[in-house]
């Protein structure tokens, strides 16, 4: 599926700002799932392009003094093929690393006993997929009653959340067995729910010798497909979000995020 992605976040500050340094994980890479046709990143000030620890591909922008408002914007063209198996490239972090806890994806005793059911028969396609089921069944999507400091363990007491929120439990169910299992933010191409454009799914590591991981959608209880587009993984949201910084003045900040995903 051949899909062509806008996306836009806008930001206003109350005051100038006098500094202020921005990172973007807004940048997807070419892979066995998916070809980048082209992409680029337009920020305020000269974006300049690295691949950070977790090999994704980031850019960072100094914003210029003054600024009262900016957007960043990321636009191309990505084809995908539904590979839902991917392997680790040269230079990527262990498999391990992504059995230590986090602060949005801990484990806990209360979430090991809801996953054993599932985890304890072995990590074929079908015993994921269950898992993803049950965690769907255990919080329930409900925009509105999380936000990005939410843990693991809150969603999975409230029993609501988005996306974010089952991917961490999700995460948080693996690592409690010992099974490593990562974050990944990307899109999600759903024509008659466009609030699904940002997404959030998971990496469970089915093969640490091999490198080799199966990529699950949580929400949608499925194997990643050809709706999906990655756009950076790492060991919870905080590692990988589309956009973060730091500023030094500007007071209270307002944005709005605009996603608009078409098949080509």
């Amino acid at each position: 599926m051949r899909l062509q992605i806008q996306h836009a976040t806008h930001y206003e500050y109350a005051t100038e700002i006098q500094h202020g340094v921005q990172a973007y994980c807004l940048t997807p890479a070419s892979s066995p799932h998916q070809t980048v046709v082209h992409w680029q990143v337009h920020a305020p000030a000269p974006v300049f392009a690295s691949v950070d620890g977790y090999g994704n591909h980031t850019h960072t922008c100094s914003l210029p003094p003054r600024l009262r408002k900016g957007t960043v914007r990321a636009q191309g063209v990505v084809e995908t093929f539904a590979c839902a198996e991917l392997a680790d490239l040269p230079g990527q972090p262990s498999p391990w690393l992504y059995l230590r806890p986090t602060p949005l994806a801990e484990p806990h005793r209360r979430v090991a006993a809801f996953a054993a059911p599932h985890l304890d028969a072995g990590l074929a396609p079908d015993n994921l997929i269950a898992l993803a089921r049950a965690v769907c069944e255990q919080v329930s999507y409900r925009p509105g009653h999380t936000d990005v400091q939410t843990t693991a363990l809150e969603a999975f007491d409230w029993g609501k959340g988005v996306c974010q929120d089952q991917a961490h439990v999700f995460i948080a169910a693996c690592r409690a067995h010992r099974v490593p299992a990562r974050y990944v933010s990307g899109y999600f191409h759903a024509p008659d729910a466009p609030e699904l454009a940002s997404h959030a799914w998971v990496d469970v590591c089915v093969d640490i010798e091999a490198r080799r991981w199966l990529s699950v959608d949580v929400t949608h209880a499925c194997l990643m497909d050809e709706r999906h587009v990655r756009l950076a993984a790492g060991p919870d949201y905080a590692a990988c979000p589309p956009v973060k910084g730091i500023r030094h003045g500007g007071g209270e900040e307002t944005m709005q995020v605009h996603i608009d995903i078409q098949r080509l």
